[in-house]
């Protein structure tokens, strides 16, 4: 039986100083990898990318993906210390305000969340709407850096997929997010509002220039022709020497011409829609009404 349907945890291992344990938690109804990044000296722990379960069908939402990081959290003896995402993502809710909730730990994002949070506040006619920094603790700039345990992190701005893209670097590992996908898969869209093909090759070229050795650790796996088991780790090194789309000695033009033409064929993400007023909001639904419930404004014919 496939395992792209079930749930997968790994876990990659510190190789000594400054490299981090990585934990790979796979979210099969979306094809996200949430990831626990760690000091193995302190065992502090960052959460990237958490996932905040949502049904398309019924709108309904639960915390079973959330619940099994911090359960491996608690396993592993660990103390969370930051909860970061990557971008506000399309294609799943984040679980930020709801883990900050449940551990204490500040919660952060890129900083151009600001410049695509105003895009949606047009595609959604909602000029009031979304408010980033009431809704996160820290808003990363380009090259700023923080500390997990006595590691240090540091923030690459990698847009494309959309502006406001980030990576996060811990020693000899890299969360990409949604730039890279597996070296059998390629790279990620870069059709949604906001972002761009040519930006995305930059990004990509910039993680290129991170050491061989640095295992880069993507955002999604579908699978791929021949493989049923999700993958969500190798180096630079191995991306630059296989990764379909961008290989060392790929020309731009090329790959751009590549990408656009995938790009569009694509659907949108059966989230997408829903996603993007939550995870704008720090994945907090949108304010109670008269009725105690919650209630989302989904644009019409604007896709």
């Amino acid at each position: 039986m496939s395992k792209l349907n079930d749930p997968v945890v790994r876990h990659s291992a510190s190789s000594g100083q400054d490299s981090p344990d990585v934990w790979g938690i796979y979210e099969p109804d979306t094809g996200s990898i949430q990831y626990i990044c760690a000091d193995p000296s302190t065992k502090k722990a960052a959460l990237i990318d958490v996932v905040l379960n949502f049904d398309p069908a019924s709108f309904a939402v639960d915390t079973r993906s959330m619940d099994q990081v911090l359960n491996l959290v608690e396993q592993e003896g660990l103390t969370v210390q930051w909860v970061l995402d990557t971008h506000p993502h399309a294609d799943h809710l984040m679980a930020s305000s709801q883990l900050k909730e449940r551990t204490g730990a500040p919660n952060a994002i890129g900083e151009k969340v600001k410049e695509i949070a105003e895009i949606w506040r047009g595609i959604y006619h909602t000029p009031d709407a979304f408010d980033p920094e009431r809704d996160f603790d820290r808003l990363f700039a380009d090259g700023d850096t923080f500390r997990l345990g006595d590691m240090d992190m540091r923030v690459m701005l990698s847009p494309g997929h959309t502006l406001g893209s980030i990576t996060y670097i811990c020693g000899d590992a890299a969360f990409v997010h949604d730039t890279f996908m597996q070296p059998d898969s390629g790279t990620a869209r870069a059709d949604f509002p906001g972002g761009t093909t040519e930006d995305l090759w930059n990004s990509l070229q910039a993680i290129f220039e991170l050491p061989d050795d640095t295992r880069l650790f993507v955002g999604h796996d579908y699978g791929s022709k021949g493989r049923d088991e999700p993958e969500w780790e190798a180096t630079v090194k191995t991306h630059k020497a296989k990764n379909i789309h961008v290989k060392a000695g790929t020309a731009k033009q090329d790959y751009i011409k590549t990408r656009e033409e995938r790009d569009a064929i694509l659907s949108l993400p059966d989230r997408m829609l829903a996603a993007l007023q939550i995870n704008l909001r720090g994945g907090n639904l949108p304010e109670a009404e008269d009725d105690g419930g919650h209630y989302l404004k989904i644009p019409v014919g604007k896709f």
